[in-house]
């Protein structure tokens, strides 16, 4: 009987597709995915290094999974990711029962990794320094059937202060066009109508091979794939965004009027800190110039809150460009001092209780700003891309959940004939400061939907020949 196997992810959307394509992998090696509830044999953990609970999960997680481990020495344990190329040693030290330990740049040798540790009954360690190639041949078990991730970069150039990425994820690598292209193609082929471009910097695209256009140009070659309804790109950095970007976002119809774009501090003080390189001025600017040329884009950010040095008025210059700008929404932090990093030895650490009653309060003001701003969606229409995904409440409240084409969440009635994957239009009704409630109205069938409804139907198929009970998708 086949090997099961299960994937636990934390941390970006990198490490999201990175777990896809960990998924792929063990689905080529032979192994099946777990059932919902069951134990598996193999399980794997796709870590992040960014924030401090991250680590506390994992050796969380590792813990509860030792006495099964005791129990059933067959079963495998492999640690990969940020954490796992930072900590290599410690993760052995505090587990040593873990038996494959794999860093960022070398995801695809996990299965000859847990061969290996089986066959020789010893923890095996393998982190590359470096990233060879670009892997752009890694097989990948989509979340999805109709959206997907498509890395046009690994790596970052920038130096951070906060941020170990660049540590391990090495210096940007770029793809060529010709293979995002192709891969982009490959997955219309196979009913994906929707696809977000994945890069540590996404904008610096082109630095590898010198030209400054390579983004822009990518997004508008983009524009001409047949079928591809909505493409959407994560995270590009202020440095690098510049006007051609803006107006291949305007001028191509099925790229979507959503911007995402780390801010990280309001003050020009704090922004130096971090070696940003940008200051309020300029990124106050891109935003004028994307609602310029796209008057109903959505603008969402990142923001870290106690940065070493930040004083109240630092504080509240972030709390006054959150005003200015009004931000669909702010994915705010609380700084985490991370070994490694420059910031961590900086003087003047903001005390947790400062910290925390600052995010207290940058949380409760974004909300009322994110609730104005949606508020102003009330009685617009929005096409929705209805989410296969998105929330498990839905049924019990009776109702479907999409993304807006300027990625607000939506909430509408399930009275009407929608699959996961089709579009529907919506009369917004109502708002809160996280998502949107509306009227449904006209359902667009589309590939997207056809493609989730075959993926539903062969995991139905697979159920019954296995003798499994069916799994709700």
């Amino acid at each position: 009987m086949n090997r099961t196997y299960a994937v636990e992810t934390y941390g970006c959307q990198m490490n999201v597709h990175d777990s896809e394509r960990i998924a792929g992998l063990l689905d080529e090696a032979g192994f099946i995915p777990v059932e919902p509830g069951k134990q598996a044999d193999i399980v794997v953990f796709n870590t992040c290094a960014v924030r401090e609970n991250a680590d506390n999960k994992l050796y969380g997680n590792l813990s509860f999974l030792a006495p099964i481990k005791k129990a059933n020495p067959n079963m495998q344990i492999a640690v990969g990711g940020c954490l796992a190329q930072k900590d290599q040693a410690t993760i052995l030290k505090k587990a040593p029962y873990v038996d494959v330990v794999f860093g960022t740049h070398n995801v695809g040798s996990l299965p000859v990794l847990l061969e290996r540790a089986r066959i020789e009954e010893e923890s095996q360690i393998e982190i590359l320094e470096s990233l060879e190639h670009f892997p752009s041949t890694l097989p990948a078990r989509r979340l999805s059937a109709f959206s997907s991730w498509v890395s046009v970069s690994v790596g970052c150039n920038n130096t951070c202060t906060f941020c170990i990425v660049p540590t391990l994820r090495g210096i940007e690598k770029d793809r060529s066009a010709i293979d995002i292209l192709s891969e982009v193609r490959a997955l219309v082929d196979q009913g994906v109508i929707e696809i977000t471009l994945l890069g540590q910097n996404v904008n610096a695209y082109g630095v590898d091979f010198g030209d400054r256009s390579a983004f822009a140009n990518l997004l508008k070659e983009c524009g001409k794939v047949d079928g591809l309804e909505r493409v959407r790109f994560m995270s590009p950095h202020p440095r690098d965004f510049t006007d051609d970007v803006i107006e291949a976002m305007a001028t191509t119809a099925n790229v979507m009027p959503h911007l995402h774009m780390p801010l990280q501090s309001g003050s020009n003080s704090i922004l130096q800190s971090m070696r940003r390189s940008y200051r309020t001025d300029r990124y106050l600017g891109i935003i004028d110039r994307v609602r310029t040329a796209m008057p109903h884009a959505a603008i969402t950010t990142d923001i870290i809150v106690g940065f070493p040095g930040e004083t109240e008025s630092d504080f509240q210059a972030t709390m006054d460009l959150c005003t200015q700008a009004r931000f669909a929404a702010a994915y705010t932090y609380q700084y985490s001092k991370r070994p490694g990093t420059l910031a961590a030895s900086m003087p003047d650490q903001v005390s947790a209780e400062v910290v925390g009653e600052r995010y207290t309060r940058l949380h409760n003001h974004q909300q009322a700003i994110s609730l104005s701003v949606n508020e102003e969606a009330v009685g617009r229409n929005f096409k929705v891309l209805v989410g296969d995904y998105e929330g498990r409440r839905d049924e019990a409240q009776e109702r479907m959940t999409g993304r807006s084409e300027d990625f607000r969440l939506v909430h509408f009635s399930n009275s009407i004939e929608a699959r996961p994957g089709d579009e529907v239009e919506v009369s917004i009704t109502q708002a809160s400061a996280h998502y949107l409630i509306g009227t449904p109205g006209k359902v667009r069938a589309t590939r997207g939907g056809d493609a989730h409804a075959a993926r539903t139907a062969e995991k139905k198929s697979a159920a019954t020949l296995l003798g499994m009970p069916t799994l709700k998708v």
